[in-house]
């Protein structure tokens, strides 16, 4: 049995050299397959149809290890507290809940470590099977801010309605705030849009996290472009003031064209609040820092995976108009 380990991860668990500028702190480990997703997402290396690397998730290599010679690295690492999650991400086969399923039962007789699982359900059933194997938290990616964008992404292979459908049947099974999803910003949304979903998924107790928009030769949106920083930057710190009840879209106010032009806060509210730099790091489940999924570490940074320097915050400062 194989499976695939992103490169940081493997780092971490030693089971490949290389220097870190910033060490995960969640292991992410990927279902392997000899084949491709069946699903057509146009984002993802992993499509169907795209002519990317086998290898490739977002912007990171995922090399293939034996399933237990990396299990055996990751006990150890959780023992020694350089993992404190395990996140499994998935691709669309038909064999693939058998997989997650003995992975999970694996990884749990080893080691005492949360495990959120990055997937697509499909039913209720699937659902079920995930709890019952030890899986902690579990995430079903929208991806698409709308309705509209998710139909145009996604490659007609899953539908809008039906994933609201199973995030409910995620909450009833794994309770509030167990559940997540992400957000890709960059696809063609408005910030008005992001901002709707965000606030929706949070009505839900579902958990939004936001990704920026990657292009990844090979794909079908190779030749688009990541969303500009400052856009990013005001989605993050939306994001954030919705998740933690500083604020919500009722109280946001936008322009003509979308644009957030009042957070529904003060200024002598929302100044400490980002000069904390909180809202800038990764958003997910808890312990997830997802080192350089979206960027290359000489930037530019769109989400943080320590904590910020102080220059950095001043930066940020400067993008958002402070």
């Amino acid at each position: 049995m194989q499976i695939r380990v992103s490169t940081g991860t493997a780092i971490v668990l030693g089971i490949a050299e290389g220097k870190l500028d910033a060490a995960p702190t969640t292991a992410y480990l990927m279902t392997y397959s000899a084949d491709k997703c069946r699903a057509n997402c146009g984002f993802c290396p992993q499509a169907r149809d795209s002519k990317s690397s086998t290898q490739l998730l977002a912007r990171v290599t995922w090399p293939t290890y034996p399933t237990a010679q990396a299990l055996t690295a990751l006990a150890t690492a959780v023992k020694h507290k350089r993992i404190q999650r395990v996140c499994i991400q998935t691709l669309n086969y038909p064999d693939v809940f058998d997989h997650i399923e003995a992975l999970v039962t694996e990884i749990k007789k080893s080691a005492a470590v949360p495990v959120s699982v990055s997937c697509q359900p499909q039913n209720t059933e699937n659902i079920v099977r995930l709890k019952a194997a030890g899986v902690d938290r579990l995430g079903i990616a929208l991806d698409g801010a709308t309705k509209a964008v998710f139909d145009q992404v996604k490659g007609g292979c899953y539908c809008w309605e039906n994933l609201f459908g199973l995030f409910k049947a995620g909450l009833a099974v794994f309770g509030k705030d167990n559940v997540s999803t992400h957000v890709i910003v960059g696809l063609g949304e408005t910030e008005q849009e992001v901002v709707e979903i965000v606030q929706r998924c949070v009505d839900l107790g579902v958990l939004p996290a936001l990704f920026a928009f990657t292009p990844v030769r090979g794909t079908a949106l190779e030749e688009s472009f990541p969303p500009k920083v400052e856009v990013y930057r005001r989605m993050q710190l939306a994001r954030y003031l919705i998740v933690v009840g500083k604020t919500t879209r009722k109280n946001m106010i936008f322009d003509g064209d979308g644009k957030i032009v009042d957070f529904g806060l003060t200024s002598a509210d929302l100044e400490p609040i980002i000069a904390s730099g909180a809202p800038f790091q990764t958003s997910g489940c808890p312990h997830c820092n997802r080192p350089y999924y979206n960027e290359k570490p000489s930037g530019p940074i769109y989400n943080y995976p320590k904590n910020l320097r102080v220059e950095e915050i001043g930066k940020i400062m400067e993008e958002l108009g402070y």
